[in-house]
């Protein structure tokens, strides 16, 4: 991993800590968990406050993440806001601490001036034993503490404000003023400054969750359905009712569910060509399929003569493979036509004609979903699927290792907002 780290493809966007109060804090909320406090004076922070070195320093990469189900977080600050989560269980972690910092942004502003806040996002199951403990995940709170207890004493004050407003012999209570006045001083005026988060539950949308191997769960009006392996516990026999299942390897039905629930854009020569996604496709499948015949072939500098001279010297391989020229030919044909009739496509490959619909809420989720079926496009698979992506490159050699580093720094993180509306649709919201 250490290519990815120094080209920042794992582990970047981070939030350097390092100002001795903030680690302070930090390792309040460590010990508000029953963990250790770092010895660490400087690490790195992700949106929900997870530490790469102090989870090696830790030996638990789910340190914050127990059972996987329940996830922690530390919010030292509200710039945290603006970070990617770069370990959970499930993918929908990110968009959950988005919606709890909008909605308590006035609260994060005003805590993290003198504490941090820590807690749980809680939801109804504490161990995820089968699909059904999964199905069971319809809505989640977020329980919300203060290492300094700044939000404790906010509440103590504003109980003593209610007293001294209601009970009319509590002005005598010169004890009583008096704590108020110690409380003021560390919380301010409360009724300027809202110090307590107050949107805290918040619905449980379409996911993916890493359990059991990865499941996919999408939520619509009168079902949910499920893609995952069969060999999932629970799988069409919890909620068999309420519940479709697909098995992952069946594309014919996942086609079939995606497309008719809007959730994919179908090819059409106004989006095809614009985006080059085909020819995307088509130059990750020959480039896979060399690396698959010879490990040590230096794609880094393969320039298009050198691929033409590979193509027709391996051309029986080529066509036994069939994606490159399957993808060169369905270019041709859009380009005359203007689209393609997916029924006559097979298919094992018609995930590699289409993309989420751009405005669908799913489209992360579903882009997800197509990079995992089209596991030799690993540019699209470190877009939407980093965990899928990091496990596939442990196993790449040396040489494809260097290809791919090169590759995604020359391409997606030069501009990835750009890169990701040209190829994929995608507006940045």
């Amino acid at each position: 991993m250490k290519r990815l780290l120094e080209a920042e493809l794992i582990y970047g966007r981070l939030l350097d800590v390092s100002e001795p109060h903030l680690v302070a804090r930090y390792n309040k909320a460590l010990e508000g968990f029953g963990l250790k406090s770092t010895a660490l004076e400087r690490f790195s922070i992700d949106m929900t406050g997870f530490s790469p070195e102090i989870a090696q320093e830790l030996g638990d990469r789910d340190y914050l993440d127990p059972n996987r189900v329940n996830r922690r977080f530390i919010v030292l600050t509200p710039a945290q806001a603006e970070l990617p989560v770069v370990h959970t269980s499930f993918s929908n972690t990110a968009a959950l601490m988005h919606k709890f910092f909008n909605a308590n942004m006035r609260a994060i502003n005003a805590v993290t001036i003198k504490d941090a806040l820590y807690g749980e996002i809680e939801d109804s199951v504490s161990v995820v034993e089968d699909i059904d403990d999964l199905l069971s995940i319809n809505e989640v709170r977020f329980r919300v503490l203060s290492a300094e207890d700044m939000l404790g004493k906010a509440a103590e004050l504003r109980e003593l404000v209610d007293r001294l407003k209601k009970v009319p012999t509590a002005w005598s209570d010169d004890a009583m003023l008096d704590r108020m006045v110690e409380l003021a001083k560390l919380t301010g005026d409360i009724r300027q400054n809202a110090l307590v988060p107050e949107e805290l539950v918040f619905r449980h949308e379409a996911f993916w969750a890493n359990h059991f191997g990865g499941v996919y769960v999408f939520l619509d009006q009168k079902t949910t359905t499920v893609i995952c392996d069969p060999s999932v516990p629970g799988f069409r026999r919890s909620r068999p009712w309420q519940v479709s299942y697909i098995a992952i390897s069946d594309h014919a039905r996942i086609y079939d569910f995606l497309a008719s629930t809007n959730r994919l854009q179908l090819p059409q020569a106004s989006w095809v060509q614009e985006s080059g996604l085909f020819q995307h496709r088509a130059d990750m499948a020959i480039r896979g399929l060399i690396n698959e015949a010879d490990p040590d072939a230096d794609l880094l500098n393969a320039d298009r003569i050198w691929l033409q001279t590979w193509i027709h010297r391996n051309a029986a391989l080529v066509a036994r493979d069939g994606t490159y020229p399957f993808l060169q030919e369905i270019t041709r044909a859009i380009a005359a036509t203007g689209t393609i009739k997916m029924q006559e496509i097979a298919p094992e490959n018609r995930f590699l004609l289409v993309r989420a619909a751009p405005d669908h809420p799913d489209k992360w989720l579903v882009n997800q979903l197509i990079s995992q079926l089209v596991p030799r496009d690993f540019v699209s698979r470190f877009v939407f699927d980093k965990q899928g992506f990091y496990g596939a490159y442990e196993h790449y050699g040396e040489k494809f290792r260097e290809y791919v580093v090169a590759t995604l720094t020359g391409t997606y993180l030069k501009d990835k907002a750009a890169f990701r509306h040209r190829l994929y649709g995608l507006k940045e919201e």
